[in-house]
C-alpha cells in the first residue's frame, strides 16, 4: 500500500485540475456526453472531490463545459481553446487562479476517468513525498493479451524499485517494443492523472515537444526525453475511460446496471 496522501502538504496548498475541451477527434463533444442525466465532466470533478485532496477545478476550453460544472456546485476556469494539451491547459488554469503562487502540488486529471477511484488519485500524490521523483502518476498490471497489441491502450514499461507498489516508469508505448516482447508481466496500464510539484509543471509546459511525442502522440513521453524521473503508483482498479463511441455505450450501460450510481471499482 501506498502512503497516505495526507502527509506531504496541506490540503490548501495541493490543487486537482481536470483539463476539458470540446474537440475530441474520435468523440465530438465529449465533457459533455449525458451518462445517466449527468455530463461527463461532472462526474469526473465529483470523483476528484471524493478525494478531499485539495481544491478541484476545470480547465474549460469554452464557455459550455465550465457552466455545466459551475451549475453543478464546482469551480472551472476558462482557459485559451487551442492550448496543445492537457498540460498546457492545467499549467494555464493554474496561473490565472494562482497568481500569488500559493499552490505547492498540482494534480492533472483525466477528463473522461469515469469511475477514478479516490484513492488512486492520493495514491499518486502521495508517491511525491519522494523528492527524487518529478512525476507521479498511476498503473496497473495489464492481464489482457489483446491490450499489447491494441494502440488505444497506452503501455508503461518499467521496473519495480524499493517497493512492490512503486514502478520505475521508464518508457511509455502505443505498441510493444520488439526488445521487451509481449509478455503481459512486462507491461502496465498508463492511468491517465499526473501529480507534478509547481515547478516541475512549469519546467514541463517550458519543454518543447519531443520527436517521440509528436510521432507517438504521447504527451508523457515529452518527461522521459527529457531526463525527468517517473514513478508509478500500482492500483488494481482501472478506471473506465470514455474515448470513442462504443466507451460511450458501455459506460451508460454499466451505469443503467448500477441504478445510476457509478462505484470505484
Amino acid at each position: 500500500m501506498i502512503a497516505d496522501a495526507a502527509n506531504i502538504l496541506p490540503s490548501d496548498k495541493i490543487l486537482a485540475i481536470i483539463p476539458a475541451r470540446m474537440a475530441s477527434s474520435r468523440l465530438p463533444g465529449k465533457p459533455l456526453v449525458a451518462i445517466g442525466g449527468e455530463a461527463m465532466i461532472v462526474h469526473v470533478w465529483r470523483r476528484a472531490v471524493q478525494a478531499v485532496i485539495g481544491r478541484v477545478i476545470v480547465a474549460a476550453a469554452e464557455a459550455e463545459i465550465a457552466g455545466k460544472v459551475r451549475a453543478a456546485g464546482g469551480e472551472a476556469v476558462l482557459t485559451p481553446p487551442d492550448l496543445e494539451s492537457g498540460s498546457d491547459r492545467v499549467h494555464a488554469a493554474l496561473e490565472t487562479i494562482d497568481k500569488w503562487r500559493h499552490c505547492r502540488l498540482v494534480i492533472n486529471i483525466q477528463d473522461d476517468l469515469l469511475t477514478i477511484d479516490p484513492d488512486t488519485i492520493r495514491s499518486c500524490v502521495a508517491i511525491l513525498n519522494d523528492h527524487a521523483i518529478d512525476m507521479a502518476i498511476a498503473a496497473a498490471p495489464i492481464v489482457d493479451q489483446g491490450d499489447i497489441d491494441d494502440p488505444n491502450v497506452v503501455k508503461i514499461a518499467g521496473e519495480f524499485y524499493g517497493s512492490s507498489v512503486i514502478l520505475h516508469a521508464r518508457d511509455f508505448r502505443r505498441k510493444p517494443d520488439p526488445r521487451d516482447g509481449k509478455d503481459v508481466g512486462r507491461y502496465f496500464h498508463h492511468i491517465g492523472l499526473y501529480a507534478w510539484r509547481r515547478e516541475t509543471l512549469e519546467r514541463f509546459v517550458a519543454l518543447p515537444v519531443s520527436a517521440r511525442e509528436s510521432r507517438y502522440r504521447l504527451e508523457q513521453l515529452r518527461a522521459p526525453d527529457s531526463g525527468m524521473r517517473i514513478a508509478a503508483g500500482l492500483v488494481d482498479k482501472i478506471p473506465l475511460g470514455v474515448d470513442t463511441p462504443d466507451d460511450l455505450k458501455r459506460a451508460r450501460q454499466l451505469l443503467a446496471g448500477r441504478n445510476g450510481v457509478f462505484s470505484p471499482a
